[in-house]
């Protein structure tokens, strides 16, 4: 996703009738962990901006299309004949070593992603509380989707650790995602709310709880 210089000016937010928290975070912050929370404990829908980007690359889709007609072989899943399936992993590879190409994929999937929350928030008109899980909401300024902005936060060590226990990825690897977005240092101050997780699992609940 995009790596813009980043900006501690705030973004546009959403004002309207129904509360819409934004729950984002640098990657292996614990981001799916807090969404998840939200959803499974308080009962609040929650929309997960990751799966609208992997469904936009299902079998047969028209964004696709246009990987496989970019990148080709490179990134066709071996054994799939029609319709053809993306080898993430190898996709992966690419756009986290090129920057040029991260930001061409994004211009590609970013307005399917938009499109998908533009539709599912209408049918949730009328759901008083929202839940909008969007790992580069500042980065893809989506912050107008929200009301509140909860930034789950720990260290850059602690990215890293959990990336590579999550992923099996390497520390060049890891280190390598991790910078493809802004640091969570410059995400904090446009954040409402910054949680913290860098001490024991689900310690943030607390915090969480005493405003839910």
């Amino acid at each position: 996703m995009t790596t813009e210089p980043p900006t501690t000016v705030p973004q546009a937010r959403w004002h309207g009738p129904q509360r819409r928290i934004g729950v984002t975070g640098g990657i292996a912050s614990g981001k799916s962990s807090v969404g998840l929370y939200l959803s499974e404990q308080h009962a609040l829908p929650l929309l997960d901006a990751d799966i609208y980007a992997r469904d936009a690359l299902v079998a047969g889709s028209a964004a696709t299309m246009a990987v496989l007609q970019r990148y080709g072989n490179a990134v066709a899943e071996a054994g799939q004949l029609n319709p053809i399936s993306i080898d993430r992993i190898a996709l992966a590879s690419i756009i986290f070593s090129d920057a040029q190409e991260r930001r061409w994929l994004e211009q590609l999937i970013h307005p399917i992603v938009a499109k998908r929350f533009d539709v599912a928030l209408a049918d949730l008109s009328a759901e008083p509380v929202v839940v909008l899980m969007i790992p580069l909401l500042f980065e893809a300024k989506l912050s107008g989707l929200c009301s509140d902005v909860w930034l789950v936060d720990c260290s850059p060590a602690q990215q890293c650790q959990r990336l590579i226990a999550r992923d099996g990825l390497t520390l060049k690897q890891a280190e390598q995602r991790i910078s493809t977005q802004w640091p969570l240092e410059q995400k904090r101050p446009l954040a409402d709310l910054v949680i913290d997780n860098s001490g024991a699992p689900r310690a943030w609940r607390d915090q969480i709880s005493s405003i839910c």
